[in-house]
């Protein structure tokens, strides 16, 4: 078993750390996310925190770690006799994003189960992690069906396995330690709440704390055993600190006074629920027993509110996670007083503003500032003058999002678990049968007992056991929906530059990518302007990503149409290289207008074709505004082989069957 690196060598990261050791201080407080850019020791610091839990005390030779005091009554390798254990390191187990359902909650021998009535259960990840750490790396990444399994186990505390009237249940209570890179991607929001504390992290700009962090990371590199040596004293400590805050815990009093300032905060915040009200009470109570007191204090509500309240705050999906450190210490000071006709500890002026444990800047306190103003606009057939720079602008704010019409690609996919486009999936309607290919994950009992039934005398059945072979079995096949990659090329030319209708496209754009964001699509973003197109954002998880990108887009220049779907074209190239099961949406925003070059029209035609000859189904948002109306979108649709709507008929309260128009076309482009 490799070294691990000691927590105690950690450099920086002050509130990652402190977040990690109040859930081992507290178990209860119900885990730790951990967002923040890559290369900032997120795994490096949950891998080293397992070392430093206290020893686990189960039945021996229970593979689900039951306690001796107090074994599971329905434990599946039970039933245990009260009695001694045996001691052993608390665990920590990585749950990789691409696992399967098996792996995570156990598997059932179905062939067994179905010939012979037993059950053969083969225990997964959460049997494993009980009473000790799960851990998910890029936990944003978590297929759906997966993050459903981990809420069932979070919420209950068991895991239940159901197959074909067998059925098995087990404790399944654990520390949930999740790390992602917001860049890929968010998490849903089910989840997001299931985790107790959240911290940011970023490497330090200081050349100094820098230094330090190669330093130690190129000894421990070099001599792994012998570096973890020269910290094990302060790993010791660190170790004992832990267990005499534990012994302290259930000694900590948390008075009136704290709880109102604790209800206050999160009433401020407008947080959903009362699990932010619990969390914050827990983690306040661990703060305090961390710090060797027994009474809670205003400063361990504000320390608190700062790691459980950011991802639970409500805010658009686009929103930066934060608290205003301003509004929360107008809140603790006014709720901070009011203690009195109580024996409960008056926080006094520690409440008030600046004196809890300080120095940490609010992530995202709010929207930047900023004037939109921009320079007068061209007309709306306008294109721009000559000469380098002519006709551009700055960039304008997006129109308030709205809620859009479904759009999906037609015909049955086989990508990755989404709420879009139908297709075959671990988890939907059955519909049918086949045999497996690989591991049973499925079974299809009617199909089974068909494919076994004509065999039953030549097998020699006597009783009343079906005799099943691994022939048999059938899988079950079903429909669900998937998630797909969006594709937006979007017009910033001259053409599209009036002010108004800028910002309605942004907004409609921006409406697109919120529910690419509920449907867990994948999005990329290409614009063009001027004399080229280009890859604003290449296709990622990170809705947010694109978002931004979107808000900063200048329009001006000439409008490249062609070199917009060529640059679309390679996009798709490449990510079938990558995703293949993927399959794209390419929603184009223009006015359907194409200038410069020699024949722009023309050439915009045989890209546009060159795309339908690929099957790739696609959309074209028709800007066109004004009074004489030429109707250029809706030709490029045709040669797309895809549906055009207006930016009116995008609102999914203003038009009825558009996902059939768009399958139709994908119909009629197949036919």
């Amino acid at each position: 078993m490799s070294t691990p690196y000691p927590f105690t060598a950690i450099v920086g990261q002050d509130d990652l750390r402190l977040a990690l050791l109040l859930n081992a201080v507290s178990p209860a407080v119900g885990g730790v996310l951990v967002r923040g850019e890559k290369g900032t020791a997120k795994s490096t610091a949950v891998r080293a925190l397992s070392a430093l839990l206290p020893t686990v005390d189960v039945v021996s030779g229970c593979r689900f770690s039951c306690a001796p005091g107090a074994p599971a009554p329905k434990c599946p390798d039970g039933p245990h006799e009260v009695g001694a254990g045996v001691d052993r390191p608390a665990r920590m187990v990585e749950l990789p994003v691409g696992a399967s359902e098996d792996r995570l909650v156990g598997a059932l021998d179905i062939e067994r189960a179905l010939s012979e009535g037993v059950k053969a259960f083969e225990p997964g990840l959460l049997a494993d992690a009980h009473r000790g750490i799960l851990y998910v790396d890029e936990v944003n990444l978590l297929h759906d069906h997966l993050v459903d399994l981990l809420l069932d186990a979070a919420a209950m505390g068991a895991s239940y396995v159901e197959r074909e009237g067998v059925s098995v249940r087990h404790a399944a209570r654990f520390l949930l330690v999740g790390t992602m890179n917001p860049e890929e991607g968010e998490l849903r929001p089910q989840l997001l709440d299931r985790f107790g504390l959240t911290v940011e992290v970023s490497a330090s700009r200081e050349p100094d704390q820098r230094v330090e962090v190669v330093r130690r990371r190129l000894a421990y590199d070099d001599e792994p055993a012998a570096f973890a040596a020269r910290w094990a004293d302060e790993e010791a400590a660190l170790r004992q600190h832990i267990a005499s805050s534990r012994e302290l815990l259930p000694s900590v009093r948390l008075g009136d006074a704290a709880l109102r300032q604790i209800a206050a905060t999160c009433a401020a915040f407008e947080v959903d629920g009362m699990r932010a009200d619990i969390v914050m009470a827990r983690t306040a109570t661990a703060l305090a027993a961390w710090a060797g007191r027994t009474d809670v204090l205003a400063e361990d509500v504000r320390q608190a509110a700062l790691l459980a309240l950011p991802h639970r705050r409500r805010r658009s999906p686009f929103d930066a996670p934060g608290l205003d450190e301003d509004k929360l210490d107008e809140t603790l000071e006014e709720f901070g007083d009011r203690g009195e006709g109580d024996d409960d500890p008056d926080p006094g002026p520690g409440g008030g503003p600046g004196n809890g444990p300080g120095g940490q800047p609010a992530p995202g306190d709010g929207p930047q500032g900023g004037d939109a103003s921009a320079r007068p606009e061209a007309g709306e057939g306008g294109e721009p003058q000559a000469g380098p720079g002519a006709g551009e602008q700055s960039t304008v704010q997006a129109a308030e999002p709205f809620r859009t019409k479904t759009l999906s690609v037609p015909g049955i996919g086989e990508g990755a678990a989404g709420r879009r486009s139908r297709a075959r999936t671990d988890r939907g309607r059955t519909t049918g049968a086949r045999r497996p290919q690989g591991a049973l994950t499925k079974l299809h009992l009617a199909a089974t007992v068909r494919a076994a039934a004509p065999y039953q005398r030549a097998r020699g059945r006597s009783g009343p056991g079906l005799v099943v072979r691994r022939d048999d079995l059938r899988q079950a096949v079903r429909e669900g929906h998937e998630s797909n990659l969006v594709l937006f090329v979007v017009d910033a030319s001259g053409s599209m530059a009036a002010r108004q209708r800028m910002s309605a496209v942004k907004g409609a754009v921006l409406s697109l990518l919120l529910d690419a964001y509920q449907r867990r699509d994948k999005v990329g973003l290409v614009t063009f302007r001027g004399a080229a197109a280009e890859v604003a954002l290449p296709p990622t998880s990170s809705v947010d990503a694109a978002a931004v990108r979107l808000e900063s887009l200048p329009t001006g220049g000439r409008t490249p149409l062609a070199a917009g779907l060529l640059k679309a074209h390679d996009v798709l190239r490449v990510e079938r290289l990558r995703d293949p099961a993927r399959r794209p949406l390419v929603v184009v925003v223009t006015d359907g207008r194409a200038t410069g070059g020699p024949e722009p029209v023309a050439l915009a035609g045989r890209a546009a074709r060159l795309l339908a000859a690929e099957g790739t189904a696609s959309v074209v948002v028709d800007c066109e505004a004004g009074p004489v109306r030429l109707g250029l979108a809706g030709q490029l649709a045709g040669e797309l082989g895809g549906t055009a709507v207006t930016l009116d008929e995008l609102r999914a309260d203003s038009i009825a069957g558009l996902v059939r128009d768009v399958q139709g076309a994908g119909t009629r482009r197949a036919a």
